[in-house]
């Protein structure tokens, strides 16, 4: 296993030291005076709804000249990203005043569009020299007008560059529409618009290298910062409350259960027993269902790896801002290469529970996270499709993704259930389970299993929603999140807090002679996806402006996945801390 584990940590640094070293050298450009710089339009869409997205052309922009696309990586693609070139010229160090950089004549269905586009407050998006712009296309007046009827419509017609650069390298850009140039789209007619553009070019001190640090620093600013401090507060208070809760309670009760049970050994042998000393037979009967169990707990191990990959990369400053696709690339590459640690851990704890058919077992596994991802992405590639959207994948890319899901996901899934099946663990039960299952005893209804992973919930995401705001509103909105030193503190915690809740709720299921506690410890565990979910519900309808069918199916269904993807992660870990907890605590009673 841990040989696995270095060989895919090895692949995994290979893979993606491969992917920014594409993305770094792109941007790595000298210029002379007079050369071209390239710049490329990407898209447009409602400013609200970052999913619907268009291309820059699908609004009757006009060009200069023949439009060629730019060829994009696999992440960029499922970015949504589609750069072609634009119809401004900016060459190194050439200001230009006021040109013209195309004409055209909109018709009445080209005032429709463009009027509509401006309703909904489109934006646009290019990339000069690696460098994001954006920029509204128009503007409506509303001033004096209570009747939506009487608004006015106007589209810009003239951007305002103005670059920076360092002796031979372009730092930054900024563009402005002049609101003095404007065509009225107010009523359906004819009318002919001319595209214009200025160019000012100034020198700066700032060294290359610090380029892309102004769109980093919007998430390190004072106030944000206090926030994020105060976040950390939070959940670190809440761990402390409740490790010290634990630490005084629990091991105190613990003490009190190990004297008692060694007093009871010593008594009279016909005294009835009760606590969790009771059920030690039962305890460690296999759960039902143990292949599902198994596979659940292989594909919380894979995406638990795959986050701290993640974090790894975004703490050694590989998710630069508008280092573009590169989060989703490592995504897919290190969700391929960890498969194997899915296949292991699912078919070796499954032997171990003394399953047979781990044949079945390893295709369950494979298809726990991603059959469910299928199908979303499938009714959502359906639905940007019938938009037109740039998020709905090409037929190359789809085609790209299922080879990489074909030739490496599967066969490291493989390899990974055989070496778990080869490796012939044996469950390392403390006591002997007896042939016939105890009779559970009637609870009080707070000890089923619902409120126990409303409980267990709880605690975790309270350690967490502060944090969330500004991770959806990066996500799911225009804001920059840079500062992953703090959300992997963030992590750490929830993964603490998770561990801890469900190792006390697992104490007190077997103290009322609960012994079933297999599947509760990772229901229990996982439920803060649930909670998350239901921040899904709370963020959309109070914290954004998202609307429309396709943003709204894109973010809930994206965000199931997501939080399901949590609820099996956070399942495994709860798990895990309860079966070494278990393991323990009838470690160091006599059993008989």
């Amino acid at each position: 296993m841990k040989k696995t584990i270095v060989i895919v940590a090895v692949l995994v640094i290979i893979s993606c030291y491969g992917i920014t070293e594409v993305r770094s050298d792109a941007s790595d450009h000298r210029y002379n005076e007079g050369d071209p710089v390239p710049l490329y339009a990407n898209k447009v869409g409602p400013f609200h709804n970052p999913s619907e997205t268009y291309r820059y052309f699908d609004l009757p922009f006009c060009s200069s000249g023949q439009v060629t696309e730019k060829k994009e990586a696999l992440g960029e693609v499922l970015n949504g990203d589609r750069l072609v070139s634009a119809p401004y010229k900016l060459d190194f160090k050439k200001d230009k005043d006021t040109e013209v950089a195309c004409k055209r004549k909109l018709s009445k269905d080209d005032v429709a569009h463009f009027r509509k586009a401006v309703q909904k407050d489109y934006y646009f998006q290019m990339y000069y020299d690696d460098l994001p712009i954006w920029g509204f296309i128009g503007k409506v007046e509303k001033e004096g007008k209570a009747d939506p009827s009487e608004y006015k419509y106007f589209l810009c017609k003239h951007i305002q560059f103005e670059v920076s650069y360092n002796k031979d390298r372009v730092i930054e850009i900024m563009a402005r529409m002049d609101p003095q140039s404007l065509v009225d789209l107010t009523e359906d007619k004819e009318v002919e618009a001319e595209f214009m553009y200025t160019v000012k070019w100034k020198e700066t001190e700032i060294p290359f290298e610090k380029r892309m640090e102004k769109y980093s620093q919007s998430s390190s600013l004072p106030h944000h910062l206090e926030i994020h401090w105060f976040s950390i507060i939070n959940s670190c208070v809440t761990v402390l409350l409740l490790t010290g809760f634990l630490a005084t309670i629990l091991m105190r009760v613990l003490k009190n259960d190990f004297m008692k049970y060694a007093q009871d050994e010593e008594a009279a042998d016909d005294q009835e027993e009760t606590g969790w000393k009771y059920i030690h037979g039962d305890v460690f009967r296999f759960p039902k269902y143990k292949s599902l169990f198994s596979a659940a707990l292989g594909s919380g191990s894979q995406l638990f790896t795959l986050t701290v990959f993640i974090f790894m990369l975004a703490l050694v400053g590989v998710f630069y801002p508008y280092n573009r696709g590169a989060l989703f690339t490592a995504l897919v590459v290190i969700y391929a290469l960890t498969s194997g640690i899915a296949g292991y851990t699912a078919s070796s704890f499954y032997c171990q529970l003394e399953g047979k058919n781990w044949v079945r077992n390893l295709l369950l596994t494979g298809c726990l996270f991603c059959g469910p991802l299928f199908l979303t992405f499938c009714f959502l590639n359906t639905v940007a499709i019938a938009y037109s959207a740039t998020a709905a994948l090409p037929f190359g890319t789809i085609v790209v993704i299922v080879l990489i899901w074909t030739l490496v996901t599967s066969p490291l899934l493989v390899l990974g259930g055989i070496a778990g099946k080869n490796s012939k663990a044996e469950f390392q039960a403390p006591c002997r389970t007896t042939k016939y299952p105890r009779e559970i005893p009637p609870l009080p209804w707070y000890r089923s299993t619902l409120p126990q992973m409303a409980m267990a919930g709880f605690l975790p995401f309270s350690a967490i929603y502060i944090e969330l705001y500004y991770i959806f509103a990066s996500v799911w909105g225009h804001r920059i999140y840079t500062i992953y030193s703090i959300l992997f503190i963030v992590f750490i915690i929830l993964l603490i807090v998770t561990a801890f809740i469900t190792v006390a709720l697992t104490y007190f299921q077997l103290a009322a002679e609960d012994h079933e506690w297999w599947w509760r410890s990772f229901l229990c565990g996982g439920s803060t996806g649930l909670f998350i979910y239901g921040y899904c519900l709370y963020y959309y309808y109070a914290r954004s402006d998202m609307s429309g069918f396709m943003q709204t199916s894109f973010f809930f269904g994206y965000m199931a996945c997501i939080c399901y993807g949590f609820f099996l992660m956070l399942g495994a870990v709860g798990f895990r801390a309860s079966l070494l907890f278990v393991r323990h605590i009838y470690r160091s009673i006599k059993c008989e």
